[in-house]
């Protein structure tokens, strides 16, 4: 009797049974297509599924984060390894000959991917025109099975110093004395197959270089920019989980009752989006809360970031949106932190946009849907199921007069803020004062 099987996307056939599979790892799960994935679906109903992925590709990665999935993330490196120094240029071949040279020196050996089985052969006499003192080989996937294992013998056995290859060597190979690779027109690749190839070095304690070659006078496009520029800036061990949350940002999360595995979202917005399924898969879960509601600020007060503290406009955007995702003081804290590290010490109007981002958390915290604020006037409106001690809203109102007063409007009940009933409240006050009231407005919640 058999208790474990190995196999490639095999298993997965209509025609292989299992008589009482449990658990099913799945390795390098960013390889698996959209069909491969439907099956293991129908299989999860009665399987444990454990996926491992270095890269998951954006639509899983945002499976997990919005809670679809559940995720665990090792980033701890093994033992004396150290980060791969990662370098982007022009294709230049006094370069590629330094760099070649450089690891024969140390006794090393070279990965040069060169994708395109057309001109693989004309890559490597080039190679060995560079760098007439070393030996080179090649393989790719349309070579027999026999060739291609003859020439991985060689190279395992450093009778190759330079192995030029497509990305057929992307996963899998592990040989400690390869510690450079050069990878040809590196911006036609994707952000997780680049990291996928870049760690095929470094397998040692030895340092490992990493060379990532364009074109020469090429104009890169903007999502090939991104890409190489990511690849650079997360360069420390076990970092693939920041490279797949750059790779989400860059091409999208795909469509989850679909086909597509990364991709906008176009019919309702992203946000929206990820709000609605966030709210889909709580509510299966059991987590979602009876009554929900939304809460909007709308009070004279200059909140904003001006082009001249975030100049780039797809910063100011981002940042807007994750303002407006704050949901607790620390994630506040996080945001200004972030900001004075990033663009220097924020300027008035954009510490009140911190200031009204956190107000929004209070009021919804105290059963608040609206802060509107109309000439002297500011209205602060209640969810109509407000789960609220009605006994106590006298003596909240003499805690606090003159100032508020109480519409008991059924559907909108309503305190109202006279900015000018009271000299006492200075105007540079007023917002404190707000902040004050919201506390003691929560502290007669019924579940307080």
């Amino acid at each position: 009797m058999v208790d474990i099987v190995i196999g490639t996307h095999r298993l997965l056939s209509k025609d292989v049974q299992f008589k009482d599979l449990g658990l099913l790892i799945i390795d390098e799960e960013q390889r698996f297509g959209v069909n491969h994935k439907e099956q293991i679906k129908q299989m999860k109903k009665t399987v444990d599924v454990l996926s491992l992925s270095a890269t998951p590709i954006p639509r899983t990665l945002h499976m997990s984060l919005v809670g679809i999935r559940d995720m665990s993330v090792l980033d701890e490196a093994p033992m004396e390894r150290t980060p791969i120094q990662t370098f982007v240029f022009e294709y230049n071949e006094e370069m590629v000959r330094e760099a070649i040279v450089r690891e024969m020196a140390r006794d090393g050996q070279v990965y040069y991917v060169f994708n395109r089985v057309r001109g693989i052969q004309d890559m490597a006499a080039e190679i060995e025109r560079l760098v007439p003192e070393s030996t080179v080989g090649y393989i790719h996937g349309q070579m027999t099975e026999v060739k291609v294992e003859d020439v991985m013998m060689q190279f395992i056995n450093h009778e190759i110093d330079v192995l030029v290859a497509t990305t057929i060597i992307e996963i899998g190979l592990d040989i400690s004395n390869v510690n450079t690779i050069i990878i040809h027109d590196a911006d036609n690749m994707g952000l997780s197959q680049l990291y996928q190839l870049r760690g095929r070095v470094g397998r040692s304690n030895r340092t490992a270089y990493a060379f990532l070659m364009y074109k020469r006078d090429k104009m890169l496009k903007e999502v090939a920019e991104k890409r190489l520029a990511a690849i650079k800036e997360f360069t420390d061990l076990g970092s693939g989980f920041k490279i797949a949350m750059r790779d989400l940002e860059i091409r999208g999360a795909g469509n989850l009752l679909g086909i597509e595995q990364h991709g906008n979202m176009t019919a309702v917005g992203y946000d929206l989006y990820c709000k609605m399924l966030n709210e889909a898969v709580k509510r299966e879960k059991g987590e979602v809360k009876e009554d929900s509601f939304n809460t909007t600020v709308d009070i004279n007060i200059e909140a904003y970031l001006p082009d001249t503290y975030v100049s780039n406009e797809e910063q100011r955007i981002d940042i807007y949106k994750r303002i407006a995702a704050i949901d607790s003081e620390e994630a506040r804290d996080d945001m200004l932190d972030e900001l004075v590290d990033r663009f220097g010490e924020p300027k008035r109007c954009v510490q009140n946009l911190l200031w009204v981002a956190m107000l929004r958390v209070k009021a919804h915290d105290s059963y608040v849907t609206a802060i509107e604020q109309k000439g002297d006037i500011i209205k602060i409106v209640m969810y109509e199921k407000a789960k609220i001690d009605v006994a106590q809203i006298p003596a909240l109102l003499e805690r606090n007069n003159p100032h508020i007063t109480f519409a008991a409007d059924p559907k909108a009940p309503a305190f109202i803020f006279n900015t000018k009933a009271n000299t006492r409240i200075k105007p540079n006050e007023i917002y404190d004062y707000l902040q004050d009231f919201l506390s003691d407005l929560k502290s007669i919640k019924v579940d307080n």
